[in-house]
């Protein structure tokens, strides 16, 4: 998975500017991250990558890394 077409897929569901969000960043950083978010990110992961994100383990995802790896793992 390309790491920075991920974020631009992140930007777009966060609606926040092109660029916001960025590899490694801290998801307590990014302004609008939240439960609202989370429901957004795991309706990106089925429509964009065709994947179902298990919800209970978001909370432990810490990084916008965390959230692609989450994504890959379903993949495998």
């Amino acid at each position: 998975m390309d790491t920075k077409a991920f974020c631009a897929k992140l930007d777009e569901v966060l609606d926040v500017p092109p660029g916001t969000v960025q590899p490694g960043q801290a998801l307590d950083q990014i302004e609008g991250w939240d439960s609202v978010a989370v429901l957004a990110f795991i309706a990106m992961a089925d429509t964009e990558y065709g994947v179902s994100v298990p919800a209970k383990e978001i909370p432990q995802c810490r990084t916008v890394d965390d959230l692609a790896n989450l994504v890959l793992r379903q993949k495998a």
